[in-house]
């Protein structure tokens, strides 16, 4: 812990449990999280520490709607959220913090629509806890995300978010997408299907008017994954935006080989003949 006096650090951990010292302790720790490694278990074995952080955010439920979320407001819960992003991304608290379903008291952040600067950082930050645990690459946080609402919740984020929103959620997507049993459970209806490649689709059409290189390359990887599915990339071949097809993107793309190459495996994915299946997803003309 190098250039930092874990005294302090201690003093900052037992100021969360008082309302009168507790916003200073928030915005300390929060600027700490990156230099002390074990910051987490800290936090999540002191008496107390977690269930200050829950109590910051459920303070902020009435604020939602009607959406009169300050700046002030936003920021203060956003620090507590930093420190729960600590949690969920350290290997030894991570389990603990899934088995409590913390990740649910997130969810009406994300819920959330208002388009004010407090909201965006509100529903970014949210999502950055989420994207902490996908990023983690374990199967028990796919498994735990895809018995919530996590997906309907990014696709509506990636439909009307902001740029940063939209990167983070979409990123989600593809991580759950990535993992056998999330793209099992994508491709499993058509209508679970059908929402994804709507969503997709739409991003495509508005990335071709604003383009956005980062944005462009967690679709492309979505929809690679999607064509490892023998109904889904039946299905793609119908409905893959043609913006993907022609060179619209060729500008975009000039010096991102990895997306270049993503972007020619799911064109040769699509063009191969595939087996009949009589299970295969039909999209409406």
């Amino acid at each position: 812990m190098a250039g930092v006096d874990r005294e302090k650090i201690y003093q900052w951990i037992n100021d969360l449990s008082s309302l009168e010292t507790r916003e200073t302790a928030l915005l300390e720790l929060s600027k700490k999280r990156e230099t002390v490694q074990d910051l987490a278990p800290m936090l999540w074995h002191s008496f107390g520490t977690i269930a200050a952080l829950l109590q910051e955010i459920v303070n902020i439920y009435p604020s939602i709607n009607p959406p009169t979320l300050t700046a002030h407001q936003s920021n203060r819960v956003c620090n507590a959220l930093a420190l729960l992003q600590c949690v969920a991304s350290h290997p030894e608290t991570r389990t603990a913090f899934l088995s409590a379903h913390i990740p649910l008291f997130l969810y009406p952040f994300l819920h959330t629509t208002s388009k004010t600067r407090p909201f965006e950082y509100l529903r970014l930050t949210s999502l950055g806890v989420i994207g902490a645990l996908v990023k983690t690459d374990e199967q028990e946080v796919i498994t735990f995300l895809l018995t919530t609402e996590i997906i309907p919740l990014c696709l509506r984020i990636m439909e009307s978010g902001s740029e940063l929103s939209k990167t983070v959620a979409t990123f989600i997507l593809q991580k759950i997408l990535l993992d056998d049993t999330g793209l099992a459970y994508i491709c499993q209806t058509y209508e679970r299907f059908s929402h994804v490649a709507m969503i997709l689709g739409k991003m495509v059409l508005a990335l071709s008017k604003d383009p956005s290189a980062r944005l462009l390359k967690h679709v492309v990887r979505c929809y690679l994954r999607l064509s490892d599915n023998p109904r889904a990339k039946e299905a793609l071949r119908q409905c893959l935006p043609d913006q993907l097809k022609d060179q619209t993107f060729l500008p975009v793309l000039k010096d991102d080989n990895t997306t270049k190459r993503w972007l020619t495996q799911l064109i040769k994915n699509l063009q191969e003949p595939g087996l009949a299946d009589p299970r295969n997803i039909q999209m409406p003309q």
